[in-house]
């Protein structure tokens, strides 16, 4: 049961950006002894993630240890392990490392990709949400150019310089502009031996429009950038089948491939122990204004595995980081507020808008109060990316990073460190 007295013993599961700035908003608080509990030992920038698949960005550059972020904070505790099931009944969390107790729980896990029972597709498809597997695609799509020069077939050479991405929205739009741009400034100059024409990059969107997200101009401009550096979009296109080998879409039709990325959905990580009426379709907790997850007194959600179905939010509110970020923010308030016998507020979402990038010099803004693109939008994306970076030194090397593939075309670190052995190629 949960009391009235302090210290509380707070843990939270995941390092994400909800539970980052609620750490931050509780710093030194006696009141609360905090212990995060993670699988890895560092916080991840997703949005950048692509640059690392992409090679423009090295792993260090998007990733920062959870110890050094809060070195000098005295109510802090990091655990490295990953929660199996939660015991509500005993306010302990069954791990890998043994039980962890609390007073009070934060679950921000964040999401996973979702293949919709596509068994085949999470089998052989690649996904792009953490560090391991940004490496393994930058590492297979590498050993794929060398596979092209090793094999005397067109068509097999065909197949392994296709590379098509599933999704349309900000990790996919990105993903191919960034293949794009390394088929026109990498390929010619790297591999030689290869027609740099044979390679193909297929973004494919079941829906009939780019970043369904953001606005109609946002939507057209984004394909029209993507156009420009050759990528082929295809609209209304359904994915059915891959088998390692070939792609098959709705219509029956198939394009033959050995990289396919998917990114065309997610859904919350959730862990067992939860009650099943808390769970929204499967995929989110159910929360209250507070991010209290429903039927729970001690227990929160918050960021993507969160879902507060209000009038205005009948499907919870958007998968991004702002939304974790400013929950993270509202729970660490409430939080003082209930030590201190104050209110609690309920949150309320603050949109400040949605952005893309699609390759040099062509992004997409959609702020409340203007929508712009090009240049400007670009330099806008880079600058709003570099100041969300968890540290002075993360933001130091993406810049450099950055200013070196902008002058010199180049996107250098095409290293096959870890290489990546798919099934089909056992």
């Amino acid at each position: 049961m949960e009391t009235d007295s302090y210290p509380k013993r707070l843990v939270l599961i995941g390092g994400g950006f909800g539970n980052i700035q609620l750490i931050k908003r509780l710093k030194n608080y006696s009141s609360f002894q905090i212990t995060l509990i993670d699988k890895h030992n560092y916080h991840t920038f997703q949005p950048l993630l692509y640059q690392v698949a992409s090679g423009g960005l090295g792993s260090d550059a998007v990733a920062y240890p959870y110890r050094k972020i809060f070195r000098n904070y005295k109510n802090f505790n990091f655990r490295l392990a990953e929660v199996q099931e939660i015991d509500t009944e005993k306010n302990m969390l069954l791990t890998n490392i043994g039980p962890v107790e609390y007073d009070e729980l934060v679950i921000g896990t964040g999401s996973e990709t979702n293949f919709y029972g596509m068994e085949n597709m999470a089998k052989w498809a690649m996904e792009l949400k953490s560090i391991p597997q940004a490496l393994d695609l930058r590492s297979n799509i590498l050993q794929e150019f060398e596979e092209a020069i090793n094999t005397v077939n067109m068509g097999e050479r065909k197949a392994y310089l296709n590379f098509v991405v599933v999704g349309a929205g900000p990790t996919g739009v990105e993903t191919a502009g960034a293949l794009a741009e390394f088929k026109k400034h990498v390929l010619p100059f790297d591999y030689p031996e290869l027609d740099h024409n044979l390679m193909q990059v297929h973004l494919v969107e079941a829906g009939s429009r780019l970043m369904p997200a953001m606005s109609e101009i946002a939507s057209a401009k984004t394909k029209e950038f993507l156009e420009e550096l050759g990528v082929k979009v295809w609209l209304n296109t359904a994915v059915k089948d891959f088998d390692g080998k070939a792609i098959t879409f709705g219509d029956g039709t198939a394009l033959e491939t050995r990289t396919v990325l998917w990114s065309a959905g997610v859904k919350g990580s959730l862990i067992s122990g939860i009650k099943e009426d808390a769970i929204l379709r499967k995929s989110r907790y159910l929360v209250d204004e507070t991010n209290k997850v429903k039927g729970y007194d001690n227990i929160y959600a918050i960021g993507d595995v969160a879902a507060m179905v209000t009038d205005k939010t009948p499907n919870g509110h958007p998968g991004v980081a702002q939304v974790a970020i400013q929950q993270g923010d509202r729970l660490g308030k409430n939080m003082i507020a209930r030590m201190l016998g104050r209110k609690q507020n309920p949150f309320q979402y603050n949109d400040l808008g949605s952005m893309a990038t699609i390759g040099r010099n062509r992004a997409v803004v959609d702020l409340p109060f203007i929508k712009f693109q090009g240049r400007i939008a670009w330099l806008a994306w880079m600058f709003i990316h570099l100041m969300t970076l968890v540290s002075f030194r993360n933001r130091v090397i993406v810049f450099v990073n950055w200013m070196w593939n902008y002058f010199t075309y180049e996107r250098s670190i095409r290293l096959i460190i870890r290489p990546f052995t798919t099934k089909t190629k056992d």
